[in-house]
Order: structure tokens, then sequence, then C-alpha cells
């Protein structure tokens, strides 16, 4: 028995001597066998997927806290569906990638297409006919031959040319949760009835397109073909049909979509609308095939998350290959794509960044985009800082602005982003921001008499003068704004450096050195003594001079701006009295003109000089004709010269039109005219091709990535910190070392009483 004792390895014995003891040992040793093995592991700990994902040719970004809603084209609008839908689906028309002042051009055309004219006889007129003899528009697109869908199970046939997958049972159809996980897939070419049914869609009432409102108003007969369209789908959900069964828009005829031949259809618009074009950059006017359509109008597959809003179908550089809801999203390569190029044209100082070293390339130059969920911050800037993401949120143009900031609050971070090569590309969105007046105010509007329209008008131009937008973006902007001379933000066609877009003469002047700055408050306090209002009182009774700012409480800044707006006011010894409310209050004060100061913005739909000049035009006013001049302002020579430019293509008369109506609204001063938003994405260095913009939405085309540097940089990033390691590794020897010495003590005194035996 002795023996046997002592011939027993040390961890038995002291599992005889102390199970407690025994199980301490066995969870150290397990412990330290997980921490050897941590540091033995190629990934770094906050890796999301293996390291050699990132060798390979995919882009990697995240969204916020959801899925799209919806990716159908003809109901997609949202700025977090864009990315998907731009990607996937080809409207006629694009925007130049690098061009600024943003240019029309073909996608899957073969040219823009100038429109024809008839007058209400039919009878066609000449290109420059007047425009109040033009009834009628028609726009004739011709596509490009040979382009073909990504493949898809919708296309599929069988040896009897009978579609494969549009007759699916339903225990079939209920086990369908990725269409291209059917067997197989097919594609066939794009035709011109692919983008009339597109069209159509827009007033299907099973769609509810959410611009058919606009289009019915400018497509010939679109109202009576939504009537009919309705008719015939409440016939058949008479009868029975589902909600999802197919509705056939091309069995109604419809003169103002139709076909013409393969390649060729028209659209045929109310009277002269040169802005049309632009709706035809969008993807509501993309093509949609029937045959995807009845592919997914067959029961059971809207319920398992598969239909149009999930899983489009089109022709465009990617498709739809993986969607997880409020998971991940995953764009793949289109295998036939084979009609897109990188462009060789851009604006000055596009080469020099290399932005055309690309020219001419078939596009596009990743295999794969991966969109993870994130939905905190925090987790979502670590691990862009760490290589994870190629870009944080790449379908926006606001995510590089937090960091641009960061960096000048903080220097080390603005080391550490310097030091990372770190891309904060700047532009400047397509929107406006502006306090405005009240037109049909007694105190701040028009005036009722010439002589006190010329008074409210100096009262306005020193308002203009003391509000100091400049102070405004550096405090509440950290510095991203750009101040407004104008309505008209840079990239369109209107601005330009030299001309009254960007230098306001009421407000500003030029230093010795021609920069523009801010007239001094004397000649504010001028203009308001001019005004009747001396030193902010009125020069008749003595009375204090008290105006009114409707604000929206759901706008930015809270309290400090709210108090930024009175200081700025009483510069001039005028008493700003806020009335803050919630947005429907606000909207309805609006509506009736109820409100006399207010702040707003605008954010363009198309990039036209019109688009935002009719936000004065005298009847597009709120209170009148429920309109979007909210400032409800009137003026005969703005109204007279925006008439004749609305109807004119961009060249020099139209250029002329544009710069005097911004003449007048500077000298009228109906708003303050604020600022254009900033705009600044966020690329590591390895990302080429990066130029953000607020217009074009399908970049993802035009961007790469250097994959061999992208993995350089992980693995120099996130090397393991080995000396917390090393510390519990010392310390579990420590415990085992103790461990094993009280193991032999206690064996020890045990064994003593047979020994002396």
């Amino acid at each position: 028995m002795e023996r046997g004792v002592r011939r027993r390895g040390w961890i038995e014995r002291a599992a005889d001597v102390s199970p407690a003891l025994s199980v301490v040992l066995c969870t150290a040793a397990a412990v330290l066998s997980a921490l050897l093995l941590g540091l033995l592991l190629p990934e770094a700990p906050t890796s999301p997927r293996p390291l050699s994902d990132y060798g390979e040719k995919t882009l990697f970004t995240a969204f916020g806290s959801r899925s799209p809603r919806t990716l159908d084209p003809q109901k997609s609008y949202s700025s977090d569906e864009t990315a998907y839908t731009y990607a996937v689906y080809e409207p006629p028309y694009q925007y130049a990638y690098l061009k600024r002042p943003y240019v029309l051009e073909p996608r899957t055309a073969e040219a823009v297409a100038a429109p024809l004219y008839f007058d209400r006889d039919g009878k066609e007129l000449p290109p420059d006919a007047d425009p109040a003899l033009i009834a009628e528009s028609r726009y004739e697109i011709r596509i490009r031959t040979g382009i073909l869908y990504a493949p898809h199970p919708a296309f599929a046939k069988g040896p009897d040319g009978k579609y494969l997958y549009h007759a699916l049972s339903a225990e079939e159809a209920s086990r369908v949760r990725n269409p291209l996980d059917l067997p197989k897939a097919d594609t066939r070419e794009l035709v011109a009835a692919d983008y009339v049914n597109g069209i159509r869609r827009i007033a299907s009432p099973q769609v509810a397109s959410p611009i058919f409102g606009t289009m019915s108003s400018r497509i010939v007969g679109f109202q009576e073909f939504r009537e009919a369209l309705r008719q015939k789908w409440k016939t058949m959900r008479d009868a029975g049909a589902p909600s999802d069964a197919w509705l056939d828009l091309m069995s109604i005829p419809f003169a103002g979509v139709e076909v013409i031949d393969r390649y060729r259809f028209r659209i045929r618009v109310k009277g002269k609308d040169p802005q049309f074009s632009y709706w035809l950059a969008m993807t509501f006017f993309a093509p949609v095939p029937p045959e995807a359509e009845k592919f997914y109008a067959q029961p059971g597959l809207r319920g398992n998350n598969v239909s149009l809003d999930t899983w489009p179908v089109g022709t465009g550089a990617f498709q739809m290959k993986t969607f997880l809801e409020n998971r991940r999203h995953e764009l793949e390569r289109n295998p036939l794509y084979a009609h897109g190029t990188y462009p060789c044209e851009g604006e000055p100082g596009d080469r020099e960044a290399g932005l055309l070293a690309d020219c001419g390339k078939p596009l596009p130059f990743v295999d794969r985009v991966v969109f993870e969920i994130e939905k905190e911050a925090m987790p979502l800037q670590s691990k862009f800082l760490a290589g994870y993401y190629d870009s944080p949120f790449i379908e926006r143009v606001d995510t590089g602005l937090g960091y641009l900031v960061a960096m000048e609050d903080d220097p080390g971070k603005a080391s550490l982003y310097r030091e990372r090569e770190l891309k904060f590309p700047k532009t400047v969105q397509t929107g406006l921001w502006y306090l405005g007046f009240n037109w049909l105010d007694p105190v701040v509007g028009g005036g009722r008499t010439p002589e006190e329209a010329e008074r409210h008008r100096y009262l306005r131009q020193a308002i203009a003068i003391a509000v100091d937008w400049e102070e405004n973006i550096a405090i509440f902007q950290k510095n991203q704004g750009m101040p407004a001379h104008g309505p008209i933000p840079p990239g369109l066609f209107g601005w330009r450096d030299d001309g009254p877009s960007a230098f306001n003469p009421e407000v500003y002047e030029k230093d010795a050195s021609g920069r523009a700055v801010r007239k001094p408050i004397e000649e504010a306090k001028r203009l308001l003594a001019l005004a009747g209002y001396p030193d902010g009182r009125d020069a008749r009774t003595g009375a204090p001079l008290v105006l009114y700012f409707d604000y929206q409480n759901a706008a930015q800044g809270g309290s400090a701006y709210l108090e930024w707006y009175q200081r700025q006011f009483k510069k001039l010894g005028i008493q700003l009295e806020i009335r803050a409310t919630d947005y429907n209050r606000f909207q309805e004060k609006m509506m009736k003109g109820a409100a006399q100061i207010f702040f707003w913005g605008w954010n363009a739909d198309y990039p036209d000089a019109e688009n935002f000049l009719f936000l004065f035009y005298g009847p597009n006013g709120k209170v009148k004709n429920e309109g979007e001049n909210a400032a409800n302002y009137e003026s005969e020579a703005f109204d007279a010269a925006f008439r004749e430019m609305r109807f004119l293509e961009d060249g020099p008369r139209r250029a002329e039109l544009i710069d005097r109506m911004i003449r007048i609204l500077q000298k009228d001063a109906p708003i303050l005219f604020g600022y254009f938003p900033p705009g600044a994405a966020a690329y590591h260095a390895w990302v080429g091709n990066a130029k953000p913009s607020g217009m074009v939405q399908n970049s993802l085309q035009y961007l790469k990535v250097d994959e061999k540097t992208r993995v350089e940089r992980l693995i120099e990033w996130n090397k393991p910190v080995l000396w917390p390691f090393g510390l519990l590794v010392f310390s579990l020897l420590m415990l085992l070392r103790g461990a094993a010495e009280l193991i032999v003590r206690r064996e020890s005194l045990r064994m003593r009483p047979l020994e002396r035996k």
C-alpha cells in the first residue's frame, strides 16, 4: 500500500489530499490553456471575420439600426436604401461621377434625348419655339443593345420553353428564403418594354409610389391610367385575387408611356419641362421585367421576405447576394455586367488627386460589398479605426464630419487619424438652411406701399448684416458649413466664383486682399434707422421693436442655439421673442402665414438652379397655393425672369437670368441665405476613387480597394497586447508552484506514520 501511494503522480495524490485543491488546479490549467490558445490565434480579438476575407476584392461597410424598408425601385427613396437600389438598378441616365457642375449623361440610354415639342393640334414645333405654344414634350429614348440582367431564377426556363419557377407549390414557396438558392438561374436582354413597365408601376395601386402625385401633373394621361388600373385591380380583388397577385400593367393602353420598338420608348410630358430629364436619372424610372413581378407574386414568397423589397432584379454592376434582415447584406458583382467604364473627365484638381488614373477601365472594381449592422456608434468607430471597415456608412456623405471635428478638438485623435492616413474628402451638399421672413407680415414683409416696402427692405437688410452666419458655422457646425451668398449651392449651373451666387454685395464687402467680409454693424444700424427704428426703437412711438421667431422644437441646437439668435438681433437693439413649437404646429402656422420669422431648409431633388429658385416664385406661395415658397415672396421682376429661365437649357441666356434673380433676392432679402450644409465622407487610404456627392448615388461601382495594403495594415494595427497575458501566465504558474509545494508538504505529513512502522 505504501509503495502504491508513493508511485502515484502528484496531481493524483493532491486529489486524495484535497478535492477542492484539485478543482483549483484543473481550472487554472484550463485558463492557462485558453490564454495560450488566444495568443496563437491569427486574428485580432475584435475582428468580425477571418483575416483572409480582407485579402479579397471586397468593400466592407456598415448600416444602422435596421435593414432597408424597401428596395423596390418605384417605391424606394430613403438615403439608407439608395446604396443598394442604384447599384442594382439602372435608370436611363446618371450624373457624371466626377464633373461639377453636375452633368447628366447616358447610363443605359445611347444618349440624353432632346425632347420633341408639339402644339395643341399635334403639330411638331422647332426646338426654339415659344414655350407658351408648347402643349406637349415627347422624350424618345433609345437604350443600348446587349445589356443583360443579372442571373435570376425568374428568367429560368425548361426545355419546353416554360418558366421553371413561376408556378411554385405552396410547399416549394415556403422553403425559399433566398431566390438565388434555387437550382437554376438565367438572364435576358434589357428591352424598352421593361422601362415602360417600370414607369407604369408608379401609377400601380399595388406599389403606392411616393412620386405619383408629382408625375401625374407632368406625364400626359397618368391620372386616367391610374384610375383604369384601380378599376382592374378592384375587379381582380373582387374575383378573389390575393393582395400580391400579379397586375399586368402592359395590358391597358396608355399613350403617356409606351413602347416604340424593342429598344425605344416614349414619354409624353405636359408643356415644356426641361427639368424632367433629371427624373430619368432616378431609380423611380428604372426598368422592372414582368418576369420578376410574376415570380415574386407567387403566394408564400412574401411571407418569407422574398420580394422586390428585398431581392431586386436589375442590370447594374451588382446584384443582391445575401439579405439577412437587420444583420448583413451583401452585394456581389453582376457577372454579366459589361457596359460601364470609369470616367475620363472631371473637374480641376481631380487628375492631381489621382481620380482619373482608371480612365476607361471596366466597372466595377470590387467583387463584393458587405454591409454589417452596427447599432452603436462607438463599436463602429473602433472597428473603422482598426481597419475592419473601409468606410463607416458608405451611403452617407456626413460620416466624415464627426472625425473632422474630433481632429480639431483632440490633438491625440488628429495625430492618430493622420498616422493611419484616413481620408475625409469634403463636399458641399445640394441643400440650403435659411432664416426666412414672412412676406405677408405687416412688419418684416413686402409692404403695402412703395414707401413701406422700402422701409421693410432696409429692416431685412440690416438684420441680414447683423446675423453672423460665419460665427454660427464656427460654433454650431464646427467650421464645417459654407456661408451662403445666394440660394444656389456650388456644383450647380448658375454658381460661379466670379458671379453673384458667390458674393452678396448687400451684406458683404471686399477687403484689401479681395476676400469677402461681413459689413460692419454700423452699416446695419444705419439701415435700421432708415427703416424707422433707430437703435431698435420705433421713431414715431419710441417703443422697442419686438420680432417673433417661430422655431421647430425638432431643429438643432436647443437653448444655446436660440440664445445665439437673440444675441444677433440684440446687436441692433431688436428684441427677439422665441415661439418654439412642435413640427406639426409649426407646419400649420406656416400654411396659415402666422409665422413672422422662421428657420427652414431645402434639399434639392435634382441639381438644377430651378430647384432652388422656385422657392421664391410667387405662384408657389405656401399660403396662397400650398407651394414651397415658404416666405410667400412676390416680385414681378423675379417671376418674369423665372418664367423665362425655367424653360431654357443651360447656356449664356440662362446664366444671365439666374444672375439677375439672385441679385433681386439679395436686394429684397426675403430670407437670410444662411449656409449650405457640409458633407464629408470617411475612408481608409486603401480605398481609391472616392469622391463624395449628394447627387451621384451609384458610386459603389467606381470605388476600389488595395486589399494587399489593407491586410498589411490590419496586421500592423491589431497586434495582440502580450504583457497582460504574460502577467496572467506568470501568476498562474506561481499559483501552480504554490499548490504543488502545498501538496508535497501535506503528502509528506500524511505518509510519516507509515514510515515509522
